[in-house]
C-alpha cells in the first residue's frame, strides 16, 4: 500500500507522527507532503526533529498569503505531486489550508482520498477552519472520526456509511510524553519557571487582527497573579508588532514555540492554559490540567466536561478562571491510544474497494 500524506501546519506534524510509526509498522510505502504553509522553523523544522519525524520528500513552499492565495498556491502545485505518486491513499489531517486545498486536488484527479480528525463543528462559518473541515468530510471517500460526537456530527450529514470511530491520533502522542526530559529541555532554552504558571497561546485573526482585542488579552493575561509563560506564534508576533502591542507585560514572559513534546510538559505541569488553540484544548484535557479557551465556541465540546474547558471570549477574572478546580472526566473520549494502527487496518481493508 503506498500512502500520500500531506501536512502544512504544526496540529497536523503532530498528527503525523502517530500514522508514521503506524505505516511504518505495516509495511506501508509513505510520501510525505509539506506544503510549507507554516514556514518558519519554530513552526516546523523543529516539530519534524522534536518527533523524530523523518524529513518530508517534497516541500511546496507555499510561505503566507491570503486564505484563497494560500490555498490556491498548494491546490496548483499540489496536483502534479499526487498524480505522480499514484497512491492508494491521500491522507489529509485536521482543518488548515494545507488540508483542504490537498483534499480538492485529489479527489479532482481521482486519487482515493481519507481525512484524519473528521467530524469536528464549531458551527461557526466565519473560522475558516470550519469551512475547511466540513468541505474536506464532503469531499472524502473515508472519515475517521476522533469522537463520538463527531461520529454524530457526520451522520447528521449523511455521511456515516464512509466514517470510522478509531479515536484520536494525538491521543496516541500524548501517552509517551511523561517520560520527556523536560528539565534539560526548559534548561537549553534558558527557560526558568515559578511553582505556580500558566501558560498562554494566542493566535486566532478574531483575537490578534484587531488591536484592542489583542491589546485587552494581553492586558488580561498580565492582571493572572502569577508567572504567565505566552508562547509566541509567529502571527503574534507580528500582529503585536504591527499594532505597537507590548507583549511582556507585568508578569508575563514570551516564549518562542517548543518542540511538541516540550510543548506538551510545559502545558502538564502547568496550574493552567489559556488558549484559543483547538489542537491544545484537547491536549489540555488529556493531560488533565483545567483550559480556558479564549473563543465563544470549541470544536472539541468533550473537553468542556467536568469544567476541564471553560469558553471565555469576554476574558472575565481570568486569575479567578484558572484557579478553579477541575474533575478529570470518567472515561476516555479521545480512545485508548490506538487511532493510528486502526486507521492503517482501515485503509489496508479499504483500498480496493473505494465507495465515492
Amino acid at each position: 500500500m503506498k500512502v500520500v500524506s500531506v501536512v502544512g501546519a504544526r496540529p497536523q506534524f503532530v498528527k503525523l507522527k502517530p500514522m508514521v510509526d503506524a505505516l511504518e509498522h505495516a509495511g506501508a510505502e509513505h510520501l510525505i507532503i509539506h506544503t510549507g504553509q507554516h514556514y518558519d522553523a519554530n513552526m516546523s523544522d523543529v516539530f519534524f526533529s522534536g518527533l523524530g519525524l523523518p524529513d518530508p520528500d517534497v516541500n511546496l513552499a507555499v510561505g503566507s498569503g491570503s486564505q484563497a492565495e494560500q490555498t490556491g498556491e498548494i491546490l496548483i502545485k499540489i496536483e502534479r505531486v499526487i498524480a505522480e505518486a499514484q497512491p492508494d491513499w491521500v491522507l489529509v489531517y485536521g482543518d488548515t489550508n494545507s488540508t483542504l486545498a490537498a483534499a480538492l486536488a485529489a479527489v479532482k484527479i481521482g486519487a482515493p482520498l481519507a481525512h484524519v480528525e473528521a467530524g469536528l463543528r464549531s458551527r461557526n462559518r466565519q473560522m475558516p477552519e470550519e469551512i475547511n473541515r466540513v468541505l474536506t468530510d464532503h469531499a472524502s471517500d473515508l472519515l475517521f472520526a476522533p469522537t463520538e460526537l463527531a461520529m454524530d456530527n457526520l451522520n447528521l450529514e449523511g455521511l456515516g456509511a464512509k466514517s470510522f470511530l478509531v479515536g484520536d491520533v494525538m491521543a496516541d502522542l500524548v501517552q509517551g510524553a511523561e517520560t520527556f526530559d523536560f528539565g534539560a529541555q526548559m534548561n537549553a532554552a534558558g527557560i526558568s519557571l515559578s511553582p505556580d504558571y500558566v501558560v498562554a497561546t494566542i493566535h486566532r485573526p478574531s483575537n490578534t487582527d484587531s488591536r484592542e482585542r489583542l491589546k485587552a488579552i494581553v492586558s488580561a493575561l498580565a492582571q493572572i497573579d502569577s508567572h504567565v509563560v505566552l508562547v509566541a506564534h509567529p502571527r503574534l508576533k507580528s500582529e503585536a508588532n504591527r499594532h505597537g502591542v507590548k507583549l511582556d507585560l507585568e508578569s508575563v514572559q514570551v516564549i518562542e514555540p517548543l518542540p511538541y513534546l516540550t510543548m506538551l510538559r510545559l502545558v502538564g505541569d502547568a496550574r493552567g492554559l489559556v488558549t484559543d488553540s483547538g489542537g491544545l484544548q484537547k491536549e489540555a484535557f488529556l493531560l488533565g490540567v483545567a483550559c480556558t479557551t479564549i473563543r465563544t465556541e470549541t470544536e472539541w465540546p468533550e473537553t468542556l466536561v467536568g469544567g476541564m474547558n471553560v469558553l471565555n471570549h469576554d476574558l472575565h477574572d481570568l486569575g479567578e478562571v484558572t484557579r478553579r478546580a477541575v474533575t478529570t472526566p470518567f472515561g476516555a473520549p479521545f480512545g485508548g491510544g490506538h487511532a493510528a494502527s486502526k486507521i492503517v487496518d482501515i485503509l489496508l481493508k479499504s483500498r480496493n474497494a473505494v465507495s465515492v
